[in-house]
């Protein structure tokens, strides 16, 4: 189902905090199908925001101030915690779903229930793609969730219907399970484009399939920040057992 058939969808309030890259690419899809959205982060996306048709606020209490049903955590892994703290949650005008989108699932959701007052709803999400992998649109692209607290099913439901109009494949996988499979998949696949990376390796007029391949994985995931790459190891821990394969398996690919 594309953006253009979700008119019958009761639209939201989602207000983002960190609106980097990422943000805005969900962003963008979440203002194609009607929803009120505003953003607040620590670098000035003003003119950005304006011509998306979101609004922006420097100052988070007054992004607080906003009538959100759904607030959309798009931080960094490494500097959640910190951002949570800061943010003035008794400005929040009603109990509000908190969701996330970051890489791993175990660690936003300590915080985030340590954090938050009980009457909030906690949903963990992860869409597994972005800005260059959901670039010609997300059908069929995956995203999965976690209701870890929910008390409030139609806006957690309506928030999760964005993706489903966008034809997102839903799979629901407690935040555990997600980052031991995540631990191979994502930390050892940005490993070794990482690695590729270092080598600088570039297409040739006598490539082979496996290594246009090699190419494809440097060029699709070498703009990922340090942050994102430090942030799957530190706070996954799954992670730290896949680093016992890694001489081997350098050694033999």
């Amino acid at each position: 189902m594309s953006s253009s058939s979700s008119s019958s969808t009761k639209t939201l309030g989602i207000g983002i905090i960190g609106f980097g890259t990422f943000a805005q690419f969900l962003a963008k899809r979440m203002v194609n199908q009607g929803h009120a959205l505003s953003a607040t982060s620590r670098s000035d996306y003003s003119l950005l925001s304006s011509q998306l048709g979101i609004k922006f606020f420097r100052e988070i209490d007054n992004f607080m101030d906003e009538d959100h049903d759904v607030i959309l955590i798009c931080t960094s892994i490494l500097s959640l915690s910190e951002v949570l703290k800061s943010v003035p949650i008794h400005r929040l005008k009603k109990p509000t779903l908190f969701s996330e989108v970051l890489s791993v699932k175990e660690h936003p959701k300590e915080v985030l229930l340590e954090l938050l007052p009980e009457d909030f709803d906690v949903l963990c999400t992860h869409p597994m793609f972005g800005p260059g992998s959901g670039k010609n649109g997300w059908n069929d692209l995956p995203v999965v969730y976690d209701k870890v607290r929910i008390r409030n099913q139609d806006v957690c439901s309506r928030f999760l219907q964005i993706f489903q109009n966008e034809g997102c494949r839903m799979v629901e996988m407690s935040c555990e399970e997600h980052d031991k499979l995540a631990a191979r998949s994502q930390f050892l696949t940005r490993t070794v484009a990482r690695v590729l990376s270092e080598m600088e390796i570039e297409s040739t007029s006598m490539d082979t399939k496996g290594f246009q391949n090699l190419v494809q994985l440097k060029e699709t995931l070498v703009t990922d920040s340090f942050d994102l790459y430090s942030g799957l190891f530190v706070h996954n821990r799954f992670a730290k057992q896949e680093v016992t394969y890694l001489p081997s398996f350098l050694l033999f690919s």
